[in-house]
């Protein structure tokens, strides 16, 4: 077993506050694999972006820190996706569910980078270190899970640091701008994902209270106007059973 890191950073006062949320959410088995093969998406895609961005980049040690991102990136992914097969095998459901079945959308979905329109600067302020310390404390009932998050974190803290000292030497009259620019983001994107969350429920609220309490009465007045009406054929009156001549 590993032992316990305290050398990270501590979660955002945002992701702290959420954190009944988030435990809630990796408390049921088959949501939390589909959430680690989300994340092993989302690091192999985030890999994909940073060596795109070591191909764009004119700087020659961000190029190098680029790659060393990229590789970290990969092989986070693979220790998500071996997280969920091992979760998934030891249920016995890899014949009855398919790893395919279960993984997410590919891409960042809100997070997802235009590489070939970032710069350097901005390329610099992309990180889940927060997120993530988070995720590893809500998980104490899942050790080996949990395990999975603690060496990530490891490899994120050296991410954080590398990218605030390029980032001061790369932007060095506008960093802090760009930081607080890069903090707003994703408190603006958090807030989205709160949001649309909150949409769903107030919805599914809703349906259920038109459902049980709107229409009721109205299927109770559609039976008792059925009651009224004659059943069988009916007659129709001559005059109106000639043939039609004009519309109406």
């Amino acid at each position: 077993m590993h032992p316990p890191v305290s050398r990270h950073a501590p979660a955002a006062r945002l992701d702290r506050m959420l954190s009944p949320i988030h435990r809630w959410i990796w408390r049921d088995h088959d949501r939390r694999v589909q959430k680690l093969l989300r994340f092993g998406e989302t690091e192999t895609d985030g890999g994909r972006d940073l060596l795109r961005a070591a191909e764009l980049t004119s700087d020659p040690l961000l190029r190098r820190l680029y790659l060393v991102h990229a590789t970290d990136e990969q092989r986070h992914g693979m220790l998500f996706r071996r997280r969920a097969a091992a979760m998934l095998s030891a249920k016995r459901q890899c014949d009855m569910t398919p790893i395919a079945d279960l993984s997410a959308p590919s891409g960042h979905g809100l997070d997802d980078l235009e590489v070939d329109q970032e710069t350097d600067g901005t390329m610099l302020e992309k990180s889940a270190a927060s997120r993530f310390t988070v995720y590893r404390d809500v998980l104490r009932s899942d050790p080996d899970t949990q395990h999975v998050f603690d060496d990530i974190l490891r490899d994120e803290m050296f991410h954080m640091n590398y990218t605030l000292t390029q980032l001061v030497r790369v932007a060095p009259e506008r960093h802090r701008r760009r930081i607080w620019k890069a903090r707003l983001t994703r408190m603006w994107k958090a807030y989205l994902r709160l949001a649309s969350a909150l949409a769903g429920v107030i919805g599914g609220v809703l349906l259920t209270i038109y459902y049980f309490v709107v229409l009721p009465p109205f299927a109770w007045l559609a039976k008792r106007a059925a009651k009224n009406e004659n059943g069988g054929w009916i007659a129709i009156a001559p005059e109106r059973n000639k043939s039609l001549r004009r519309q109406y």
